[in-house]
Parts: structure tokens; C-alpha cells; sequence
């Protein structure tokens, strides 16, 4: 019977993780499908668009032959008139007259568009040339923000219960070792002791199947009436405690042996408690408490890996240009000054940049509830200072 019920109770322990990393799977996946139906739309929009030589361009090209020929004719022409007009043709200027859509608007370069524009990092670099892509960015970021958003707090969530255990570990570990200084030869010699009667005590086999009462106790072991009665007393509600624990564990193996026999409320069950892992999506962040500096911390060491990998296929970066990028990056700022030779590498790192908004999302987070809690400190003190009653002092 022992051999036949751990299996199941294997294949059940799968089921109970299966159905509560689910919802998690469901977002992240849901955000990849997303991202790669986009790639294919924009990049059989925009990469299959024609290049017409509009009148800017040729126009463009007219002014600029004209000034190299007075440069070549003229070379004692004024610099700051040369500066003026070179600088009026530039303003003209327009990228896509010179860019081949199909290098741009191939599968990864779409996709590396896409990521930008559900993160609403937006680098500016690329960007829809035609309406019809112009439109469908609009509809593309309408469904895909508010996903990505989605995404971000059920990871947040799972950041938030990383952390705060981690950080409460290390809050415990702390206290004990400023415990175990401050704690007598005396304190932990009687604990020890305690400790060990517990266990005897909890060893102690009571023949009975039902939870028991003071009375039958009393009856059933006959020894505890020769004790004096501090003693006996304990002993009777530390066995009282055991009983409880053994009947619990009991009453759980039924409830089992139940639901299997029963497949379709088992099913109801999980359906329920998967049901409610969606509604709990937020609660965990909303439940952090760690210090603001530690995730300044955290934000600092994260950045500072991907700084130091990213110049590695980023020649053009060196390690304070390339923390620079990441920051403006994580915190979806996307100024586009910094432009990647391969974005399909940086593409690659999509983890790393949904990982990493999140952590800063996370450290915003607590830098607001601080603010609001020191907003609050201030109003209560100018309420507190108005409130108090003028000192009357007599004539």
C-alpha cells in the first residue's frame, strides 16, 4: 500500500507545481507570441515597402552638389555662411532615403522594434514609415503595453517573494548570532533540557484514535498521578498537543484517499486554486519591505553585469558607455543616442531586460510608498503644530 501510494503522490506533487507555475507560463508565453506575430506583420509591412525618390530627396541631392561645386570653385567663400548652408541642407535631411528596408525590417530587426515598443523604451532609431505600419503601431502598443505590464507584476511577485525570504533569512541569521552572544550558560542549559523531555515525550506512543480529553488522560496513563503536579500538568498538554497533531495528519490522509477517489472534485479544486493565483497577481509586491538602498544596490551589480559582457560584441561601447545604455534601457527612458551594430545579440537578452525593468520597477516602487510615508510624517507634524493650543501666560 506504502509502494502504490507514493507514486501518486509523486504525480500529484507534479500536478500541484504544473498548475502553479501555470499562470506564470501563461503570461511569459502569451508576451513571446505576441512579440513574434508582431515581428511578422511590420517586417512583411515595412520590409516589403518601395523606395520612390520623393522631391526631398532629389532635392536633398541638388543642394548638396551644389555646395561641394562653390566649395571647389570658391575656396575663399565665408565658413560661417558655408556653416549656414550646410546646415539648412541637413535639417532636410530624412534617414530612410538612404536605408535598405529589407536590412532594417527583416524577422529579428521587427522583433528587436517590437520589444521597444511594449516596453516603451521607443529608441527612435527605427521606427514605421509607411500608414499602414504607422496604424498598426498604434494598435500593436494599445494590446502589447498593457500585457508587458502584466508580465512585469506576476514577475515582480515572484522578485518581491525572492527577496523579501532572502532578506528575512538573513534578518534571522543576524538575530541568532546577536542571540547566541547575549544568551547565558544558564538560559540555554534549561532550554536544552526542555527540549529533550519534548522529544521523549513526543516519542511516547498514546493508543488512542480519537482527540483526547484531559479525563481520559488521566485514565490511559496511570504514571502521570505519582508526578507532582507542575509536571504532570505539562506533560498532560504537551500530549495533548501530540495527539492533536497525529489525529490532523490522519484526517489529511482521508481527505486524500477522497479526492482521489473522486477525480472530478480534485479537478474543481485545482481549477479553483488556479483561479485564485491569478487573482493574486500584485499581492506579494504590495507586501515587500526591504531597505531602498539595498535595491540601489541590487540595481547597481545587475547593470553593472551586463556593462561589463556588453562591449564584448558592442566594440563600439566601452564599459561607462555601456552602463549608461543599460540604465537608459531599464528605465524605458530610450533617448536612441546610443545605437547598437547588433541589436539581434542584445535581442537575445530579452530576460535579462524584462528581469531588470522589473527590479527597477520594483525599487521605484518602494521609493514611493517612502515618499508617501514621509509626506504623511510631515502633514501630521504641520496638523500637530497648528492644533496645539496657544500657552496663556498670565499678567
Amino acid at each position: 500500500m506504502a509502494l502504490t501510494s507514493q507514486p501518486l503522490r509523486g504525480k500529484k506533487r507534479c500536478k500541484k507545481i504544473f498548475w502553479a507555475v501555470f499562470p506564470h507560463a501563461c503570461f511569459i508565453l502569451s508576451l513571446v507570441i505576441y512579440a513574434f506575430l508582431g515581428a511578422l506583420m511590420f517586417s512583411h509591412i515595412e520590409g516589403n515597402r518601395k523606395v520612390n525618390s520623393s522631391e526631398g530627396y532629389r532635392n536633398f541631392l541638388q543642394g548638396l552638389w551644389s555646395i561641394s561645386k562653390n566649395l571647389s570653385d570658391n575656396m575663399t567663400e565665408n565658413e560661417e555662411v558655408f556653416k549656414e548652408k550646410i546646415y539648412n541642407l541637413l535639417g532636410t535631411f530624412q534617414h530612410e532615403w538612404f536605408v535598405d528596408p529589407k536590412k532594417i525590417w527583416n524577422f529579428f530587426g521587427s522583433l528587436f522594434f517590437c520589444c521597444t515598443v511594449f516596453t516603451t523604451v521607443g529608441y527612435g532609431n527605427t521606427y514605421p514609415i509607411t500608414r499602414t505600419g504607422k496604424y498598426l503601431c498604434m494598435l500593436y502598443a494599445l494590446f502589447g503595453i498593457p500585457l508587458m505590464f502584466l508580465v512585469l507584476t506576476d514577475m515582480g511577485d515572484i522578485l518581491a517573494t525572492v527577496l523579501s525570504k532572502c532578506y528575512n533569512e538573513f534578518r534571522k541569521l543576524q538575530e541568532k548570532i546577536l542571540a547566541s552572544k547575549l544568551c547565558s550558560v544558564f538560559m540555554c542549559k534549561k532550554e536544552s533540557e526542555t527540549k529533550s523531555r519534548r522529544s521523549l515525550l513526543m516519542n511516547s506512543k498514546v493508543g488512542i484514535n480519537e482527540p483526547l480529553s484531559i479525563v481520559e488522560v488521566l485514565k490511559s496513563q496511570s504514571a502521570l498521578k505519582r508526578k507532582p503536579g507542575q509536571y504532570r500538568n505539562a506533560e498532560i498538554f504537551e500530549m495533548l498537543i501530540a495527539r492533536e497533531k497525529e489525529y490532523t495528519k490522519l484526517s489529511r490522509t482521508k481527505s486524500i484517499e477522497r479526492w482521489s477517489s473522486c477525480p472530478e472534485l480534485e479537478r474543481g479544486k485545482t481549477m479553483t486554486s488556479v483561479i485564485e493565483n491569478f487573482d493574486k497577481i500584485g499581492k506579494e509586491l504590495e507586501k515587500l519591505d526591504v531597505p531602498i538602498l539595498l535595491m540601489i544596490l541590487v540595481i547597481f551589480v545587475y547593470i553593472s553585469c551586463a556593462a561589463a559582457i556588453l562591449p564584448k560584441w558592442e566594440t563600439n561601447l566601452d564599459f561607462q558607455e555601456a552602463f549608461y545604455f543599460c540604465f537608459i534601457t531599464l528605465t524605458t527612458i530610450g533617448f536612441g543616442d546610443t545605437q547598437l551594430q547588433h541589436p539581434r545579440f542584445f535581442l537575445f537578452l530579452s530576460l535579462y531586460i524584462i528581469i531588470g525593468m522589473e527590479i527597477v520597477f520594483i525599487a521605484f516602487k518602494l521609493g514611493q510608498d517612502r515618499l508617501i510615508v514621509f509626506y504623511k510624517k510631515v502633514i501630521s507634524f504641520c496638523g500637530e503644530k497648528k492644533i496645539m493650543p496657544k500657552k496663556i501666560y498670565p499678567k
